[in-house]
């Protein structure tokens, strides 16, 4: 069980406060950036009443939480014990980036065309808070405005079920290598290409936008790919 680690492998997992039910969704966000960041690690079983004190709410919402992310594979049921986190092979988060690649690049440059200034200029609060969770290494909070960020400038495309289906293939990816990244304090200059996106975008620069995602995708089997942290 992976409930009491020792204290230098302990997740990052930022305490919620409060014990009310209607934590669920809270806890379900947060426990799914653990997942895909790799502070809760593949093979590892983690209980409900384990992990609760680290949140600071009660087990029952994050059992439902477990739930939940069981539906979506990310851990799966173990009786009697509790959540074991699921591992993603190589060959599959291969796939993962290849499908997101192409929806992703070519939706964002064309929104170089369609997108207004000021829906633009409402994502750049988001692209400061990946900054700043990146300069703070904070991996929950950097994940999930990042997917924030990048759903966000998605849905400006005007199409859900596109939205919908990146949600789904970022959920699924593991992003092992921000650990070290955040470690050696190089997790910013990741973080800055948010800015510089909307940047290109505002200037109507489709070549620009290109190049920045095409970089920022690469690093999702590059820069972040290492394996899982361990305890060294």
């Amino acid at each position: 069980m992976a409930d009491r680690p020792s204290s230098s492998s302990v997740p990052a997992i930022p305490s919620l406060g409060g014990r009310r039910p209607n934590y669920r969704e809270r806890v379900v966000d947060v426990l799914r950036a653990a997942l895909i960041a790799g502070e809760l690690r593949p093979g590892e079983v983690y209980s409900a009443p384990g992990l609760a004190p680290r949140l600071g709410v009660s087990a029952t919402p994050v059992r439902e939480a477990m739930l939940e992310l069981a539906k979506e594979g990310m851990v799966e049921i173990v009786p009697n014990k509790g959540f074991r986190v699921t591992a993603v092979s190589e060959k599959q988060l291969d796939e993962y980036t290849h499908v997101r690649s192409l929806i992703e690049i070519p939706t964002t440059v064309g929104l170089a065309a369609t997108a207004r200034p000021e829906d633009l200029e409402a994502l750049r609060p988001v692209a400061q808070e990946i900054v700043a969770s990146a300069l703070k290494g904070d991996l929950i909070a950097y994940v999930e405005a990042d997917l924030a960020f990048h759903l966000g400038l998605l849905a400006l495309a005007g199409n859900d079920h596109l939205v919908d289906v990146v949600r789904d293939l970022r959920r699924r990816s593991r992003l092992f290598g921000l650990t070290a990244l955040a470690r050696a304090g190089r997790l910013t200059a990741s973080a800055e290409e948010h800015l510089e996106l909307l940047d290109a975008l505002l200037a109507r620069d489709e070549q620009a936008v290109r190049e920045v995602m095409t970089r920022h995708l690469g690093h999702v089997r590059g820069l972040w790919a290492a394996g899982p942290p361990t305890d060294d």
